[in-house]
């Protein structure tokens, strides 16, 4: 099926739309919260615990937001250009699972370790956790695309099983919970910054677009090209599995960004990686954002997590996707 594509300037007034509707729904993040503060808290220089408020919880809190949202839309668009699969992402792929049993390991064999051994071992597990689906992948007659997900999320589900299984046995069954629910409220000015490390990896992801997308054509076609398909399968893994395990780390595991972002604007621009990566940040930091904000204000001064409401939301959407795809094929 062709999608038709916007016009160039159209598809820009869309994208600038689609900014300033982000910049909104940052500005309502920042007021948001069990302490009445208000964006002029800023200005006034006598309100001091309005300031430590905004400037210590709340900008702190929505940065992380955008990042995580722009980064884990990027990271699902890969794994699925390099899967050829709509329906492959973190959350459907064990990278997620298996990026939690990485810190569960370090946690457990070296408790006092820093938090960027903790992101390097969380990211060789998230690594080997895509490989051994792509092996898999490779073994299996695939003659749906629905099979893939199922096939990730029931990898999934047995790296999460042996995962609570560690974690029961060795009494960290709630630090486990800390890591396999993200929850944004406890981010805080010092606890966040590592996250800008996935910004970055966003960024390379943008400067090697077009060998992505090159490489979402098949390996053949990208060999024909004298382009080393290998090497870019194994770059993409590594920043899919370096951002996943940035954000694991920092506020926990949060499913379906990957997943419900990249195939929008799908929709929208079509399947360029380069064409496509401002708005799957744009989209990517909107949808996260909504869902952080609904979070809060639906139990108000209570605190849905995000891990729950992505969730929630995500897999109502990704049902969709399943049956949209279903019907199309039947």
């Amino acid at each position: 099926m062709i999608v038709p594509q916007p016009r160039p300037r159209a598809a820009r007034t869309l994208l600038i739309l689609a900014v300033l509707a982000v910049l909104v729904l940052a500005l309502v993040s920042l007021t948001i919260g069990a302490y009445d503060v208000s964006l002029a808290s800023l200005f006034d220089l006598e309100d001091l615990r309005g300031n430590l408020v905004l400037l210590a919880s709340r900008v702190p809190r929505t940065v992380a937001i955008l990042l995580v949202g722009m980064s884990m839309g990027v990271a699902g668009m890969l794994m699925q250009m390099l899967s050829r699969n709509k329906f492959v992402s973190p959350s459907t792929a064990g990278t997620l699972e298996a990026a939690s049993l990485g810190i569960l390991v370090v946690t457990m064999f070296a408790p006092n370790a820093s938090v960027l051994t903790k992101i390097l071992v969380s990211s060789a597990f998230a690594l080997a956790g895509t490989a051994l689906l792509l092996l898999i992948l490779r073994k299996v007659p695939l003659r749906s695309p629905l099979v893939v997900p199922l096939l990730g999320l029931m990898l999934g589900g047995v790296i999460a099983a042996f995962t609570t299984f560690l974690a029961y046995r060795y009494n960290f069954l709630q630090s486990l919970a800390a890591w396999t629910n993200g929850d944004f409220s406890r981010v805080l000015r010092g606890r966040y910054e590592l996250l800008w490390l996935s910004g970055g990896l966003t960024v390379l992801a943008y400067l090697a677009a077009d060998r992505f997308t090159v490489a979402g054509m098949g390996e053949a076609f990208t060999r024909n090209l004298g382009v080393d398909y290998g090497r870019i399968v194994a770059l993409g893994l590594t920043i899919v599995s370096l951002i996943t395990a940035v954000n694991v780390v920092t506020v926990g595991a949060i499913p379906f960004i990957g997943l419900v972002v990249p195939n929008v604007v799908s929709l929208l621009v079509g399947d360029n990686v380069r064409r496509a990566i401002p708005w799957l940040a744009v989209f990517g930091a909107g949808f996260v954002l909504l869902c952080d904000i609904l979070g809060r204000v639906l139990r108000f001064p209570y605190e849905i997590p995000i891990g729950t409401m992505v969730g929630f939301i995500g897999g109502a959407l990704f049902l969709l996707l399943l049956l949209r795809r279903s019907a199309r094929v039947g």
